[in-house]
């Protein structure tokens, strides 16, 4: 049995950048940001989430 690391990593990082964008967007920043945080987290991936973990906007509700 031959199980594919690297297809697992991309679908798990596919579900986190979904789940980052739809994070973005219904957050209550601007438009512009919305914008720059969408492109971020689309042209670099990985990068762009990680960015968005830490940098990224977030609901005063979501904040610990």
């Amino acid at each position: 049995m031959n199980i594919d690391v690297g297809g697992i990593f991309s679908f798990l990082l596919l579900i986190a950048d979904v789940w980052a964008i739809i994070n973005v967007v219904q957050s209550n920043v601007s438009t512009v940001m919305k914008v720059v945080w969408v492109v971020a987290i689309l042209v670099l991936p990985l990068l762009g989430f990680i960015a968005w973990l830490i940098f990224g906007p977030r609901d005063a509700s979501a904040r610990f």
